[in-house]
């Protein structure tokens, strides 16, 4: 009778148990490594957000915009965005951050949201859009918190950005601005 070659029983239940061993560490740093890249893409989408509105407020005579399809087409909304923009002149943001015509869509696990502040009184429509604001806040929350995210961010017209550890987007006062004497509104550096 030949000897046959081959694994155990034994021995190919000791690899499943290493295989399975090796999963069980290995998983659970991998989801915390996708919350926290999703997290840096949000805080650089904000922060990239904020950074737009103010390159706008410089075109839009001092006034930021209230639509963010200004953002990404700030010609195509003729006197609704920039008055007389040149239609060879730079957007302001890709239409990743800024979709045109729509509200901003979930992004690197987050659920973003865009809240215009008030409009000036008269807006001087010859040199600013009639979709000009005082002031916005964009929020980005997780969709799945714990698993997509864990914190909630806001940046605003301020240049100021914060985090809550809740989850839930940072709140904002009255004006249209972030509420940074929150306990919820934990301000980045």
């Amino acid at each position: 009778m030949k000897k046959q070659k081959g694994f155990t029983l034994i021995e190919l239940l000791i690899v499943v148990a290493i295989i399975g061993i090796i999963a069980a560490i290995a998983i659970p740093s991998l989801l915390r490594a996708r919350v926290s890249a999703n997290e840096a893409a949000t805080i650089g989408d904000i922060r990239t957000v904020i950074s737009a509105q103010a390159a706008f407020q410089s075109a839009n005579a001092g006034w930021y915009t209230g639509s963010m399809s200004c953002m990404s087409a700030p010609n195509a909304g003729g006197a609704a965005c920039i008055p007389n923009y040149p239609a060879t002149a730079p957007t302001f943001l890709d239409v990743g951050l800024a979709p045109i015509g729509t509200a901003p869509a979930p992004k690197s696990g987050y659920n973003r949201a865009f809240t215009a502040g008030l409009p000036p009184v008269p807006i001087p429509t010859n040199v600013a859009g009639t979709n000009s604001v005082s002031s916005y806040v964009y929020q980005a929350s997780p969709v799945t918190q714990g698993q997509t995210g864990v914190r909630g961010f806001g940046g605003d017209a301020s240049g100021i950005l914060c985090f809550s550890t809740t989850g839930v987007a940072p709140p904002t006062t009255g004006t249209i601005g972030l509420d940074t004497a929150s306990a919820d509104c934990n301000i980045l550096s």
